[in-house]
């Protein structure tokens, strides 16, 4: 991608964290899935798990950072 701006390490811990926040809700006793809690877990892994699959931070591109090189 042109615009990469996600580097390898950066992307699996995306990737693990992401699968992690998600998945913590639905098989813990943190945050029901329901709750707000468990909602806001869902959303920042499917974000962290979305930017790792494309390789491109838009957060990253705002303050000029990149683990790509």
């Amino acid at each position: 991608m042109r615009f990469a701006n996600v580097g390898t390490i950066d992307r699996l811990l995306r990737l693990l964290i992401g699968a992690g926040l998600i998945a913590a809700p639905f098989f813990t006793g943190v945050a029901a899935p329901q709750s707000g809690a468990g909602s806001a877990m869902i959303a920042v892994g499917a974000i962290l798990v979305l930017t790792a699959l494309v390789s491109f931070c838009p957060l990253y591109s705002v303050f000029g950072l990149r683990t790509k090189s």
